[in-house]
């Protein structure tokens, strides 16, 4: 069975009163919204994502994603409604019946983890339903219309709720039925449950999962992000160089170019790709390009190195490195790479899961000098830079 993420981002952000919808801000030159989507495009636990758009955004905001962001498990984009519970509602009904379990969060969530998915969805496994959140750390009053305290209300059991919240799909189905039918709408998921009288369990989560609601939550996020992406930064030089020959496909940055001769080499001799290989290696202290894929070895022969760069970006994360940076100069007389150069950026930011704007590709040529100059082959130059991942504090 499934589990199917369902991502509700059908507000304009009027809170907000920026003229950008809340889910298409800038925050560490990503969008809010594409923050949340990668966390649940690496988790394990989820196999598919649907997302509710503003009907105006829906066709070049979802091309933009999948092109853009190597959003493979993006199902479907959809429409949203005019309230958040509409637009749930509107992605529920295009799931199937293979699905499971349905786990919902907001789009301008950027903070939430893996391990708070895994948790919520285990929690959620046991009883039907589950949601994460946070006890209350301020004194809670009751007031009254002319904004006369009536009461105190003990906050010992008082939690305030988040997302993700995660549900048995047929159980959701039908507490959304319900609400339907008698026209209910809650402020959350989970109320629709609780009034059918079901249990739902609370899963501690971090006061860091906020939502981005007002100015000054757009302000905290940017404080925490700045504060997670504190680390060292490490940066690493890469270089390579191969020769031109008959009778092989010119490949570089992982794209067929047309032209008369290839470059000589064990692998598809993707000079370009090996040159980030390299720099990448040496920015995580993790050696060279020839001792981890060496020419000797026939399982390398012809290999192309797009794989070998999947490895390498494997190798990084495993090290708990995340990638800043890729600055590329390719120093070659012919072809012209210009017409290429943005599917070569496409290709490596899509392999290590970086936005374009973080590789950058320049080509120039040796103005008749030495062997590039003679156009006997090209040269490849790169740089990476790379900076720790911050180990999650916020496991529940």
């Amino acid at each position: 069975m499934k589990t199917v993420a369902v991502i509700p981002a059908g507000g304009a952000g009027k809170r907000l009163k920026s003229h950008i919808a809340k889910q298409y801000l800038m925050l560490d030159h990503l969008p809010v919204m594409v923050h949340t989507l990668k966390v649940f495009q690496d988790s394990p636990e989820i196999d598919e994502i649907i997302l509710a758009l503003p009907p105006e955004d829906l066709v070049h905001i979802r091309q933009e994603l999948a092109e853009k962001y190597n959003l493979t498990k993006l199902a479907h984009a959809i429409a949203g409604g005019n309230e958040r519970q509409d637009s749930v509602k509107n992605c529920l009904d295009i799931i199937s019946d293979e699905c499971g379990m349905v786990v919902i969060h907001d789009a301008v969530r950027p903070f939430v983890t893996e391990e708070l998915i895994f948790h919520v969805i285990n929690a959620a496994k046991e009883t039907g339903a589950a949601i994460v959140g946070v006890k209350a750390k301020d004194t809670i009053k009751e007031v009254n219309t002319d904004h006369v305290i009536g009461s105190t209300i003990p906050r010992n059991n008082l939690w305030l709720a988040q997302t993700p919240q995660a549900f048995d799909f047929k159980l959701l189905k039908e507490a959304y039925s319900l609400a339907r039918k008698e026209n209910y709408y809650g402020t959350d998921d989970a109320s629709l449950v609780e009034r059918m009288g079901k249990e739902v369990i609370m899963v501690e989560s971090s006061y860091d999962n906020i939502k981005i609601t007002t100015h000054e939550d757009m302000l905290m996020a940017n404080a925490i992000i700045k504060n997670r992406n504190k680390g060292v930064f490490r940066s690493g030089f890469g270089y390579d160089s191969h020769r031109f020959v008959t009778n092989r496909k010119l490949i570089l940055g992982g794209v067929e170019i047309p032209f008369d001769k290839g470059l000589h080499g064990h692998s598809d001799a993707d000079a370009l790709l090996h040159a980030v290989c390299d720099a990448l290696l040496g920015a995580a202290g993790a050696g060279d390009i020839g001792r981890r894929f060496p020419d000797t070895d026939p399982e390398y022969k012809d290999i192309s190195s797009m794989i070998l760069l999947e490895q390498v970006f494997k190798l990084i994360k495993k090290k708990g490195y995340r990638i800043s940076n890729i600055d590329v100069t390719v120093i070659m007389e012919m072809p012209r790479l210009a017409p290429y150069a943005e599917q070569m950026v496409s290709n490596i930011a899509g392999v290590l899961d970086i936005a374009c704007e973080n590789v950058n590709i320049k080509a120039k040529t040796n103005e008749g000098m030495g062997f590039v100059g003679r156009n006997e082959g090209v040269a490849v130059f790169a740089t990476a830079t790379l900076t720790e991942r911050k180990k999650d504090a916020s496991k529940a």
